[in-house]
């Protein structure tokens, strides 16, 4: 944390970061009393005050209290920055040598764990306005420095560079530099409904895989016959004009009609 602030100012602000994150919130009382991500942080916070204090046993047992009430496991050595949000919680597990920075959020059944039965630092650093999807594993004394995304269910061992997106098994970066042509077909992908966030062409996903190739055909396919329309247009052939309908139109039309024939079914 870069300056000192009191544990009341901790509780406040971890409470309060939950409306920016969680547009399902709707009022301080229900947080408080129905998050248990956040309950959790709150009893960290007093687990960390004794462990700081030489009452280790206690805060032992208050972070197991913790755990049975809340279902996150959070060693009381861990040092927890400002504005934690931890969604859902369920089955998160945070080592004791971890550390997280400011403004972090880690989404359910994330663990922060070892790799070592080794004394020292073994566990993962996180820097500043770093987010961990569902069921990731970051594992080692790595580093997820400030601005770094880790996909759902993704396993890194390695450290990660501020602002890359990480996902897959073991984690890769996912480029966030597209060419012309990869901005085209995830321009098309999105029109046809398909967004899959954090995919790439070497993704593992056979599904993702599958619809990517044919988007891509799609798209090689629309720029080979304007070639081939252009060539006719310069050897003095007609090339009809018709416009080709816009794919939003047609999800609307289709929308339309679907809509048009329940009312004549009624």
């Amino acid at each position: 944390m870069s300056e000192k602030v009191t544990l009341w100012q901790l509780i406040k602000e971890d409470i309060n970061c939950v409306f920016d994150r969680d547009p399902a919130a709707r009022h301080v009382f229900e947080i408080i009393t129905t998050y248990p991500g956040v309950q959790a942080v709150q009893w960290h916070r007093l687990s960390h005050w004794l462990w700081l204090h030489k009452l280790k046993w206690l805060a032992r047992f208050s972070s197991t209290i913790s755990r049975w009430i809340t279902g996150v496991e959070i060693h009381p050595a861990v040092k927890i920055g400002r504005r934690f949000f931890i969604d859902h919680g369920m089955g998160v597990v945070i080592g004791e040598t971890a550390e997280i920075g400011d403004d972090c959020t880690l989404y359910h059944g994330v663990t922060l764990g070892g790799t070592s039965w080794n004394e020292g630092k073994r566990h993962p650093t996180l820097g500043n306005n770093v987010v961990v999807g569902a069921g990731a594993k970051v594992l080692g004394p790595i580093c997820l420095h400030d601005g770094a995304r880790v996909g759902s269910n993704a396993v890194v061992v390695k450290s990660v560079a501020a602002g890359e997106t990480v996902v897959g098994i073991p984690g890769r970066v996912v480029s966030t530099t597209l060419t012309e042509d990869e901005k085209q077909q995830q321009k098309l992908a999105q029109a046809v409904g398909f967004d899959a966030y954090g995919t790439s062409g070497g993704t593992l996903d056979p599904v993702a895989n599958a619809i990517h190739g044919l988007i891509e055909h799609i798209h090689a396919l629309d720029k080979r016959v304007e070639s081939m329309a252009e060539t006719i247009h310069q050897l003095g052939g007609e090339v009809s004009n018709e416009i080709m309908p816009e794919l939003n139109n047609c999800e609307l039309d289709r929308d339309q009609s679907g809509k048009d024939k329940s009312d004549n079914k009624s």
